[in-house]
């Protein structure tokens, strides 16, 4: 078994609360998928997955097979069937038509998939463990410190830097997908990525690229967060079309 006890239940609350969050993503165009790595049935879906998880560590196998099945029921949910997933470096690669982004924490895999022709930036994060304070400065610079602790919109809460860094690693995740590569080679750490308000999202944007940005979501999942990315954004964080760039 991968946990103690408390950590089996604090993962069962943690799946109950973000099965909830169904809805809401389906609002949005996009599909929820879970897994947890303590699944009976968890394996390889072909001979790519067998073999890069040939190379794993066993905890790090259920890590890597349970998110590759929660790609699997996310793009389902969107209505996209999808076999094996290979990987390149430590990116999953999607056939064609097909996309999904993939988090861990705790035991738990969550992955969200657009819709067919929904065009949305893709990129999710799941922080069951709340990170110390201490961490800010590999987060934030200092004109970003100043997010924490304000109110955060409708969500009831202030931002916290769990908020911050898993909007952060959401944004990451789909600016990775971006159709203009120079995006990319802008961004080495989080801090290269400068974080904003806009009202009860977030909008997140390489400080040398800042046209491209992405508007994140945060929600509370027990003592953690799960963040995604909703869609592109202007200047002021509002919904706008996406980036037209091509890559070479």
């Amino acid at each position: 078994m991968s946990g103690s006890g408390e950590e089996k239940l604090d993962g069962a609350a943690a799946a109950a609360a973000l099965t909830r969050l169904r809805p809401l993503l389906g609002a949005a165009r996009l599909g929820l998928g879970l897994a947890h790595v303590d699944e009976p049935r968890l394996g390889p879906a072909g001979p790519a997955e067998a073999s890069a998880a040939a190379t794993m560590t066993p905890g790090r196998r259920r890590e890597f097979l349970a998110g590759r099945e929660a790609a699997r029921r996310a793009l389902r949910a969107v209505g996209t069937a999808c076999g094996e997933i290979p990987r390149e470096g430590r990116l999953p690669v999607f056939a064609p038509g097909r996309a999904a982004s993939i988090s861990h924490s705790a035991g738990i895999a969550a992955a969200v998939a657009p819709a067919p022709g929904a065009n949305l930036p893709v990129g999710c994060d799941l922080e069951l463990r709340p990170l110390p304070c201490t961490a800010a400065r590999l987060v934030l610079d200092p004109d970003e410190e100043r997010l924490l602790g304000t109110d955060s919109g409708t969500r009831g809460r202030p931002w916290s830097l769990t908020d911050l860094f898993s909007a952060k690693e959401a944004a990451w995740k789909a600016l990775c997908l971006a159709p203009d590569e120079s995006v990319t080679a802008s961004m080495g750490t989080l801090r290269d990525l400068r974080i904003e308000a806009c009202g009860d999202a977030l909008r997140v944007a390489p400080r040398a690229s800042a046209s491209y940005a992405v508007r994140v979501r945060v929600l509370p999942v027990g003592a953690g967060v799960f963040s995604y990315a909703l869609g592109w954004a202007d200047a002021e964080g509002r919904a706008t079309a996406p980036p037209t760039a091509r890559r070479s």
